[in-house]
């Protein structure tokens, strides 16, 4: 089991039976679910939504702009601007677009074209409508296109990254640890195709 990081010491003198994982966020042992403080107990009700609905899971967690889908420890996957698209329509269009096609060229000199707006203007006013720089949202877009396929385990790192849209596998390694503070196969691994990881578990 889990709990506040303050406190381990004093769950394992109650509990002498029990392993205690400090530093676990959650931790599913059987039918027994525990959470590390307040904080994290929101992030086990999403483990649960999930366990029992699936994607509302993941709405739920873009809408409340949390984080999802714990990466190991207290490194964490940010979903931070990939839920339903916003800013002026034309911008929502392009959001849309490089959702449903993560591995086109979504540069600069692309996307702007799909709007009528000019490279600068355009830039500028995604920045602002989203509060994410073009290319950040366009890397989380294709890290959590990433993670659904490595999720269904079906197919080769390498495959998965040109599905994506990143250059190579290496390139998709790099992005993947520094977002998710955890490799590919190791967030593969810990998945199972469940899309939950019990964490300390």
């Amino acid at each position: 089991m889990t709990t506040d990081w303050a406190v381990p010491e004093a769950l394992a003198g109650r509990c002498p039976a029990a392993r205690v994982e400090p530093d676990a966020i959650l931790n599913f042992d059987g039918p027994l679910r525990t959470a590390a403080g307040v904080t994290a107990g929101l992030d086990l009700a999403l483990a649960l939504m999930e366990e029992n609905w699936g994607e509302l899971a993941r709405q739920a967690a873009a809408q409340f702009v949390m984080f999802f889908g714990h990466g190991g420890g207290q490194m964490q996957l940010s979903r931070h601007g990939l839920g339903a698209p916003v800013g002026r329509s034309a911008l929502q269009e392009v959001q849309r677009w490089v959702a449903a096609h993560p591995a086109e060229d979504h540069g600069v000199e692309r996307l702007p074209a799909r709007t009528g707006m000019s490279p600068r203007h355009f830039v500028r006013l995604f920045q602002v409508e989203t509060g994410l720089m073009l290319a950040t949202y366009v890397e989380g877009v294709r890290i959590e296109a990433t993670r659904r396929l490595l999720e269904s385990r079906g197919m080769a790192t390498k495959q998965v990254a040109g599905a994506c849209g990143f250059r190579d596998a290496g390139t998709l390694w790099r992005a993947f640890a520094r977002r998710a503070g955890t490799t590919p196969v190791e967030y593969r691994r810990c998945q199972g195709g469940t899309g939950l990881c019990p964490w300390g578990g």
